[in-house]
């Protein structure tokens, strides 16, 4: 197999960010800050992909990080040379990043001042889904977004020189709120992959067995349930309105993208009748832009 061009090494993974809720990178903000995103989104992505088992084929990614191509499946391995790169990423002396995406996120690290903790909690939450495949409480739940969700706001934060307790604060509860309605979208797939994000005192309070998650589309039981989590969602959506009005300019048109992207998100899963199963509801263009509207008309509000 022809080896792939290092410079096309995170390509694909760069091109998922057109299929997030929300907008990654928009047009509308300074070329520098829309460098910075992608850089810090590559790495998320790729630490997702690597825990999911989503890489590009090939080895390629396994390559970059030291190993042979064959131990691309091998997740624990791969989330271990990938923190030994991350680790060069921040290291003033010695090699540069193996990994082409990790060479990318080196300048935008050094020009922000970024710190590793962030990134670690990205790779901690990806061990973590190795590891743990239910969740018996939402406290539990929540504790894994503070590692897999979180960290994206904060480094947001930190990008754009905004970084405050109660914008952290804020931002915490719109990341959670983002996993939780992402965890809503993917049960079907999550539970092929032997995964359940649905904590498990909820279904027990709507008498939701794994066996209704299995089903091709979703019962009442289930579908009470999935509307009680997406209420939840709701909940901690409404806490980042005042992290919108918190800030000015182009900032705020991005992070009202990310609190309105879950709103339409939530909108299409309550016009599926909070049917899950029966394919993730997905947020159309329209929709992100009304709730994009609604938040910043909210945000002038709070202020």
């Amino acid at each position: 197999m022809t080896p792939t061009p290092a410079a096309h090494i995170g390509d694909a993974t760069l091109g998922k960010a057109a299929d997030e809720n929300f907008p990654v990178a928009p047009f509308f903000l300074p070329r520098a800050w829309r460098g910075d995103l992608m850089a810090v989104y590559g790495f998320a992505r790729l630490v997702d992909d690597i825990g999911d088992g989503d890489l590009a084929p090939g080895g390629a990614d396994a390559r970059h990080l030291g190993l042979e191509p064959e131990q691309s499946d091998d997740r624990l391995a791969m989330l271990d040379a990938l923190e030994r790169d991350l680790r060069r990423v921040f290291a003033t002396t010695g090699e540069e990043p193996h990994h082409p995406l990790l060479r990318n996120l080196r300048p935008t690290v050094r020009r922000r001042a970024l710190t590793p903790d962030p990134f670690l909690g990205l790779i901690e939450a990806n061990r973590q889904d190795q590891k743990v495949r239910r969740y018996g409480t939402y406290a539990e739940l929540a504790a894994y977004c503070e590692l897999s969700a979180n960290p994206v706001g904060r480094l947001v934060l930190a990008l754009t020189g905004t970084t405050s307790p109660e914008r952290v604060r804020r931002s915490d509860a719109v990341c959670t709120a983002l996993q939780i309605v992402e965890h809503l979208q993917d049960v079907a797939e999550d539970l092929e992959r032997d995964r359940i994000y649905l904590p498990a005192e909820d279904m027990e309070r709507f008498r939701v067995t794994e066996a209704d998650l299995a089903a091709p589309s979703a019962g009442a039981s289930v579908r009470a349930l999935i509307a009680y989590e997406a209420q939840r969602a709701s909940d901690l959506l409404d806490e980042g309105t005042a992290l919108v009005g918190s800030v000015d300019g182009r900032l705020k048109l991005l992070l009202a993208g990310f609190v309105g992207g879950g709103r339409s998100a939530l909108t299409a899963i309550s016009a599926a009748g909070f049917d899950v199963l029966s394919g993730p509801p997905k947020a159309t263009k329209p929709s992100l832009l009304r709730e994009v509207g609604t938040v910043l008309r909210r945000a002038r509000g709070e202020r």
